[in-house]
């Protein structure tokens, strides 16, 4: 019996709506801590304050997007949650002051909430059933794209030009385009829709999945130790690596890793082996952010060529462990969590997760800034390699479990 069609038109123009989503997200990240430097001399602990917002309003929204995305056509939620994604991008070439920037920067993050959720819910919606969880892996691999192409094309764009305008219009054009693409995208017809008195409309339960609950705490923790190094890692690299080119190269072996292990790790989706997936994404990840903590170590025990030799090594292999680590452990989370949900709770299982991921990147932000301004960035990120490996423990000792006795669907372990 031949299998569904996985690669249908739908879900091409979904994933392709995503990938723009994400480069536009990605071609700024990680230069505003720099544009906030150099044209508003913003300090470590104000850059955290500022650029954390964005997440925070992204996760206040996240719960409400849940709900309407279940509750109202997704396709019309879908395309205005994308044209305020857009518009908001023009809004950074118009602040010309810290708390004009400020307050676009955080306003912004509400339409990113709920624009992962209405778009990646509708990208379960157009796969068929029997290549669900394949699926949602390869989803992934959209978002990995644009990590690993953004932040490089953004680095050498204003390497060559100094211009952080013509970043904001590249993010601006590029969020325009995937609205233009998501607009074509036909939804299957919905099936009857399920009476008031299943599902109470304004239950706890339809903003946020109480059946999942500690599956979002687990990656409370993986999304902190990513919201350090994302935001940060340009400004450590220069100032206690004294590795001033290698940003972008680094956040592309990282998204080679996350592409590597989503085609790598497809089998395993298949076969609904989500809790082995998980783990060894998990204890991959640990393995990388550990080396990239040890890298000041490296660079001290040794002589000086041997020095910039490993350091650079072990830079850049980190990179590649942590993208190969996070692209394993994120598709296995996310199905583990839309596992442990009802049909008509997709965009509720979806937002749970994405809620718990920037209540941790939202906290890394934050903190990495105040712990880099008072310990320095050293210190920094060897608080992140122990909250990484709290994570871990936290899964083999509590969440696996948690998992295997609320799973709904039988097919998967």
């Amino acid at each position: 019996m031949s299998q569904e069609r996985l690669w249908n038109r739908n879900y091409c123009k979904v994933m392709a709506a995503n990938f723009s989503l994400f480069f536009a997200f990605y071609v700024l990240t990680p230069l505003l801590p720099l544009y906030l430097s150099e044209h508003f001399g913003a300090t470590k602990d104000v850059i955290g304050l500022v650029l954390s917002g964005y997440t925070i309003t992204a996760l206040l929204f996240r719960p409400f997007s849940g709900y309407f995305v279940d509750s109202f056509p997704r396709k019309t939620v879908l395309m205005v949650c994308f044209a305020a994604f857009a518009i908001f991008f023009s809004g950074y070439l118009a602040a010309s002051t810290l708390l004009l920037f400020t307050i676009v920067r955080t306003l912004h993050g509400g339409p990113f909430g709920a624009l992962t959720v209405a778009n990646s819910t509708v990208a379960i919606d157009v796969l068929p059933s029997s290549r669900r969880t394949e699926g949602i892996g390869y989803y992934g691999l959209s978002n990995n794209l644009a990590m690993a192409m953004a932040p490089t094309i953004g680095i050498y764009v204003y390497k060559f030009t100094h211009s952080f305008d013509l970043l904001f219009w590249l993010a601006l054009i590029v969020a325009c385009l995937g609205w233009l693409v998501d607009s074509t995208v036909q939804l299957p017809q919905k099936k009857k829709k399920p009476s008031a008195t299943q599902h109470p409309p304004l239950s706890l339960d339809r903003f946020f999945l109480l059946r999942g609950w500690l599956l979002g705490v687990n990656m409370v923790f993986f999304g902190f130790c990513f919201g350090v190094i994302s935001n940060y890692l340009a400004i450590y690299s220069k100032e206690t690596l004294g590795i001033t080119g290698g940003t972008g190269t680094f956040f592309m072996l990282c998204s080679l890793g996350l592409i590597l292990s989503r085609l790598q790790g497809g089998k395993a989706l298949r076969q609904g082996r989500l809790t082995y997936n998980a783990a060894s994404g998990m204890v991959i990840s640990l393995v990388g952010y550990t080396l990239f903590i040890l890298l000041p170590t490296l660079s001290s025990q040794f002589s000086v060529l041997c020095s910039l030799f490993s350091v650079h090594i072990a830079y850049y292999g980190s990179a590649l462990l942590i993208g190969l680590g996070n692209g394993h452990m994120w598709p296995a989370f996310q199905n583990m969590t839309i596992c442990v949900a009802t049909n008509n709770q997709r965009g509720t299982a979806n937002s749970t997760i994405l809620i718990s991921w920037d209540i941790g990147m939202g906290l890394g932000i934050l903190l990495g800034g105040v712990l880099a301004e008072h310990f320095g960035y050293n210190a920094t990120f060897w608080v992140v390699a122990a909250v990484n490996a709290l994570g871990v423990l936290t899964f083999f000792r509590a969440t696996r479990q948690f998992f295997l006795k609320r799973n709904l669907n039988s097919d998967v372990h």
